[in-house]
């Protein structure tokens, strides 16, 4: 008689085992997601920062290179398959204005607004920010527009042309 009271005292247990556990496994699991695709593209948005630097950094003019810039990065992005919500790519190309022998640098920075709503873990944002920036050094002895057009650097035209 007593294994038989046993028996029914135990009953049920297993449901409540599994009602509190299996929640903590869920957000468990959710948060495994969230940090590696956190991590993920971190990593992807680094390597497309290192790509529009690359790119800015042999681009001929610094219009040029902001255009390559943002061109390499959306397609780094691509290439890893991570979609943002939104990108940004800002080129810092003041050191095309150096004289040739100077050295200079250019600077990218990407951002991606990750999407993350998808997951619906509690203390988990809707949305993440990652940004990276890298830097990348210019040829020192190639010529550099300075960012300006012919026109712009001489406003007078060349007066001095034929005198």
């Amino acid at each position: 008689m007593t294994m038989w009271m046993r028996v029914s005292e135990e009953r049920g247990s297993a449901a409540v085992e599994a009602a509190v556990g299996l929640p903590a496994f869920v957000l468990f699991v959710g948060l495994i997601i969230f940090g590696g695709r956190t991590a993920t593209t971190h990593s992807a948005v680094e390597s497309a920062a290192a790509d529009a630097a690359r790119s800015a950094s042999i681009a001929r003019t610094s219009a040029e290179s902001k255009i390559d810039a943002k061109a390499a990065a959306q397609a780094s992005l691509a290439n890893q398959d991570i979609h943002c919500l939104s990108m940004n790519v800002v080129v810092d190309v003041s050191d095309f204005g150096k004289s040739v022998g100077e050295p200079g640098s250019v600077t990218a920075t990407v951002e991606c607004l990750l999407d993350l709503a998808d997951l619906s873990v509690p203390g988990v944002p809707g949305s993440r920010l990652i940004k990276a920036t890298i830097t990348s050094p210019l040829d020192t002895w190639r010529e550099r527009d300075g960012g300006f057009t012919n026109s712009d650097a001489f406003p007078g035209g060349n007066s001095g042309a034929g005198s």
